[in-house]
């Protein structure tokens, strides 16, 4: 029985010793993650920028003037399609986002538009039209087609107004 008192207090000196590095550590840590939080927040730390922004009191954001912005509506368009004995047709609408000195231009090559997106939704399938996510991946691919058609840095975006398959 001798023994077995002695075999305790050894593990219980020892649970006691392994605790002092576990807390040591973490006080360190801590201390070592508030020295970071200082040196960034005072600017000792180069390439990092503790500074924002301030207008009026709150910080700065960024700011898009929608004032040069107009959008060119594109003429609606219907595209059937029949598969497997079955006809859906798609009902399309977009406006066109454009820079308000490129608008005249953009107006005027207009019919080359409507035939670019006419002749891509027409070359699709309902199976292409029906994923998920289509809407977004088609988007990109007129807006390509568009940005072609009428030249580089006239059209900023393409927005879908309509998007619906009856």
């Amino acid at each position: 029985m001798a023994e077995t008192g002695e075999q305790t207090e050894t593990n219980e000196k020892k649970s006691r010793r392994s605790r002092l590095p576990l807390i040591l550590g973490l006080f360190l840590a801590g201390l070592g993650g508030a020295g970071g939080f200082v040196a960034v927040r005072a600017g000792m730390v180069p390439f990092v920028s503790a500074e924002t922004p301030v207008a009026e009191g709150r910080p700065a954001r960024h700011v898009v003037d929608f004032g040069d912005l107009v959008f060119v509506p594109v003429e609606p368009l219907v595209v059937s399609y029949a598969e497997a004995g079955q006809s859906r047709h798609l009902r399309f609408r977009a406006e066109l986002e454009v820079p308000a000195k490129q608008a005249a231009e953009v107006t005027r090559v207009m019919p080359r538009v409507v035939d670019v997106l006419n002749t891509y939704l027409r070359a699709l399938r309902l199976s292409d039209l029906e994923e998920s996510g289509a809407i977004l991946r088609l988007r990109g691919q007129m807006l390509r087609r568009v940005q072609a058609v009428v030249g580089e840095g006239r059209v900023n975006d393409l927005l879908v107004m309509e998007f619906v398959l009856d």
